[in-house]
């Protein structure tokens, strides 16, 4: 079974964890398998109508009023493929409508467990939901008659063109409306009494671009996006329904909450123009690539100059990229690159992997005050040792952070070794409240500093010139917030450039380590161990990625050290992918014992970059 998550094909041999630990390790092929897995209402009478109607359902009939604090429970259960991915669109959409100006609406399905998990958690004393009153939402239907006068009308999207959902969620957002499809449509509309704002069914012939996928999206940057109905901050990269809802795969489904509620353009496209994709093997070559950049070039236009723009989401594997099923001439790794290598000249960074993450709509609105995290006493003499500093890596994107961390944060071996947990900042705007959760239970060997790239996932050398103060503002905001002051995992083509560095000097001083991967080489190097103006400049060693065993960890970094020539004091910083702390330890325990000649010294990364200060000053 494939499932369409954006990131992740089972049926492929593609493990979503490890293809996105080896963003980087395009040689390795991955060894094991992981299942990541509107209403009218400006008629009394009418919104009496249905929700008499709802009752005779038997259904919750709450209706909400604009100060209602009671915290809505939606709880969804298992269906045919069909029926799950139109009612999990139609729940989206409402969703984010009822949650636009307060967190309203939570959405915990029977077939996902981390919604609830989250609940708990957050519900606990102390925590912003402990008081919240309940009730819960019985169907569609009930949530129909909770959103009341907030939702305006229907949207109905055209399966013969899969790229309408995309075009109809974009509609829904700016006009308050729910994405139906027609089966849906035809079930529900005289039900709801709801008028149909837009049909999209045989709209989109090929006529304009020789594409029905890319005639919709430029219909859709014509009349949303470049009138400026549209959010310039956000842009959803969520795969259309060419073949999740035959699956009723709904990874990027769930997540269409946060798209309605920031009005954002929502799109599915390949950043390769030397190729076509596998869902529209009739365009002509370029148009995918084309229309992306028409997308980003009226977003930067609608930003101008204001602030940067998140693209949260992920490209379609089996569309657009090397695996079984489709000989492409492009592995996942650089087609993932290639995106943010596209966006990042128009102000653009990525929340590359986002399906599956529930809720954005509400968390987003959880109560936030800027957080504090531990500083050790750092030492200042450099021994002669081997000073290691582990990034507990990837956490850069909604999906790790929201699906992947807890189980790691909950191994009992944290806190027993320092550790950086690289989390990016700027997801203080999507999940404040987890984040908030983190720094609040982290222990004093629990540290926390940015991920790819730094607040999001962008390359600084692509930046214009121009932008980089613009580029400055946007981290130094999310680094003060989360009290960042290093980013350790920079990626990018080349090394940084003297401007680039300048502006990390702005708001990461205690550190900046990149992997440099130079995919259309051009030239693109390693820079060497330095301190820039008072920040330390090295590289991020990737060569423990991919944990396998402790063993194989423990070789991989010791043979980092030896070809690096195995000096000391000398510095290594490893990033190791979504593992847990214990198996760290036990990979260390493995070196220790296997090489006893090395003296390694594990140090937390504040201790790390100011002995490494002291080193190459």
């Amino acid at each position: 079974m494939r499932y369409c998550l954006g990131y992740i094909y089972v049926a492929s041999g593609v493990n979503a964890e490890q293809t996105r630990g080896a963003r980087l390790s395009i040689s390795e092929r991955v060894e094991k398998n992981m299942t990541l897995r509107s209403f009218v209402g400006a008629f009394a009478m009418l919104g009496l109508a249905v929700l008499s109607a709802v009752a005779d359902q038997g259904g919750a009939i709450t209706k909400m009023s604009r100060n209602d604090s009671t915290l809505y429970l939606y709880a969804p259960g298992a269906k045919p493929p069909v029926e799950m991915y139109d009612e999990t669109l139609a729940a989206a959409c409402l969703q984010g409508i009822i949650n636009r100006d307060a967190p309203r609406l939570y959405v915990a399905p029977s077939t996902n467990a981390r919604p609830q998990y989250w609940l708990e958690i957050l519900s606990r004393d102390g925590n912003w939901l402990a008081k919240r009153d309940r009730e819960t939402v019985a169907d569609l239907d009930a949530l129909v008659a909770l959103a009341g006068a907030r939702v305006k009308g229907l949207v109905i999207w055209d399966p013969a063109v899969p790229a309408t959902v995309n075009v109809a969620t974009t509609i829904a957002g700016v006009r308050d409306a729910i994405a139906l499809s027609p089966e849906l449509a035809a079930e529900r509309q005289a039900k709801w009494g709801l008028p149909v704002l837009d049909d999209l069914r045989g709209r989109f012939t090929g006529a304009e671009s020789g594409s029905k996928k890319n005639d919709a999206y430029r219909w859709a940057i014509r009349e949303y996006l470049a009138k400026g109905l549209c959010s310039s901050h956000l842009a959803c990269l969520f795969e259309d329904a060419a073949a999740c809802r035959a699956e009723g795969n709904i990874g990027y489904v769930n997540t269409r909450d946060w798209a309605v509620k920031n009005r954002a353009f929502v799109f599915d496209l390949s950043p390769w123009g030397d190729e076509i994709p596998k869902d529209d093997p009739a365009q002509p070559l370029g148009t995918d690539l084309a229309t992306y950049k028409m997308i980003f070039a009226e977003i930067q236009r609608q930003a101008a100059g204001k602030h940067m723009t998140e693209m949260t989401g992920f490209f379609a594997f089996w569309k657009y990229s090397n695996i079984p099923g489709h000989a492409s001439k492009h592995e996942p790794v650089p087609t993932e690159w290639e995106s943010v290598y596209l966006i990042s000249p128009y102000n653009g960074y990525q929340n590359t992997i986002s399906s599956d993450c529930y809720n954005q709509s509400f968390h987003s609105q959880a109560p936030f005050k800027n957080l504090k995290q531990a500083r050790p006493k750092v030492a200042t003499t450099v021994e002669n040792k081997a000073y290691v500093c582990i990034l507990m890596a990837d956490y850069d994107s909604a999906t790790p952070l929201y699906e992947f961390l807890p189980k790691h944060w909950d191994d009992p071996g944290r806190g027993k070794l320092p550790l950086a947990w690289g989390i990016n900042p700027n997801l203080i705007e999507t999940y404040p409240d987890i984040i908030t959760y983190l720094y609040n239970t982290a222990t004093v060997n629990d540290h926390f500093t940015a991920d790819a790239s730094a607040a999001g996932y962008f390359n600084p050398n692509r930046i214009a010139a121009k932008s980089l103060p613009l580029m400055v503002r946007h981290n130094k905001r999310f680094f003060r917030a989360t009290d960042m002051t290093m980013a350790p995992m920079v990626l990018d083509w080349d090394q940084p450039t003297a401007a680039v560095k300048d502006a990390f000097a702005k708001f990461s001083p205690d550190g900046y380590a990149t992997i440099v991967m130079d995919m259309h080489e051009t030239g693109g190097v390693t820079p060497k161990p330095h301190v820039w103006k008072g920040m330390p400049v090295t590289e991020l060693i990737n060569n423990t990625c991919n944990f396998v065993n402790p063993k194989q960890t423990s070789d991989a970094m010791f043979g980092a050290i030896k070809d690096r020539g195995a000096e000391v004091p000398g510095f290594y910083f490893f990033r190791i992918v979504w593992t847990p702390p214990s198996a760290i330890q036990e990979s260390v325990t493995v070196f220790r014992t296997e090489h006893p000649d090395v003296p390694v010294e594990v140090v937390d990364p504040y201790t790390f970059f100011a002995l490494f200060k002291q080193r190459y000053r």
